[in-house]
């Protein structure tokens, strides 16, 4: 450890002595965090999102993949500095909810890909310009990014994404309209395209 760091790290300890203390204020002042996170509810149940200087790097359903399991990682794929920190994560909230209500329908919020990585990576990029209420299929996908062959692989890719809902894999079907998987499971699949359709009935 640096000494620099050190004394930085010694410092905000003396200011948690003192009374009221913010500590996550505290440590994004001191930059002690890499990475902030909070679990927030929504109607898919709740998500945890977590965010770097460089933009949201997790959304994930943790009713699905527990909390402890998507810190772990973070932790080890990002920074073991990990903190929670809700207000960090003030402007992500806030446009899930406006997606949620109907107000959204493109997220303006900066990504982090550390936990994206090549041939997963591409399908991710190209899967984030499907439009609100348009689809895809696994092998349009895989042709686009120069792989005709890899629909397989694609789907494997769309199944690992770090940051669903925001990055859109839930646009993307089987040849012929069948659903796929999804990682946060098929009802919430349903869910998400028949809420961008303006439908109940979509299949």
């Amino acid at each position: 450890m640096s000494d620099a760091l050190e004394a930085r790290l010694a410092a905000a300890a003396r200011a948690l002595d003192a009374p009221g203390v913010d500590f996550p204020a505290l440590a994004r002042a001191e930059g002690l965090a890499d990475v902030a996170y909070t679990v927030e509810p929504s109607p898919l149940g709740d998500l945890l999102l977590a965010i770097t200087p460089r933009g949201l790097v997790k959304i994930s359903y943790a009713d699905i993949y527990p909390t402890d399991k998507a810190l772990e990682q973070i932790s080890a794929r990002v920074s073991p500095r990990v903190l929670e920190d809700r207000a960090s994560l003030d402007a992500v909230r806030r446009q899930l909810d406006e997606y949620f209500a109907g107000r959204r329908r493109e997220f303006d919020l900066p990504l982090d890909r550390a936990l994206m990585r090549g041939f997963g990576r591409r399908v991710l990029d190209r899967t984030a310009r499907i439009p609100y209420g348009q689809v895809a299929t696994y092998g349009e996908v895989a042709r686009e990014i120069g792989s005709p062959r890899a629909s397989r692989a694609t789907g494997n890719a769309l199944g690992a994404n770090p940051i669903p809902i925001v990055v859109p894999c839930h646009r993307v079907l089987r040849t012929g309209g069948q659903l796929g998987g999804y990682g946060g499971g098929l009802p919430v699949k349903v869910h998400l395209l028949e809420m961008e359709a303006g439908a109940t009935t979509l299949f």
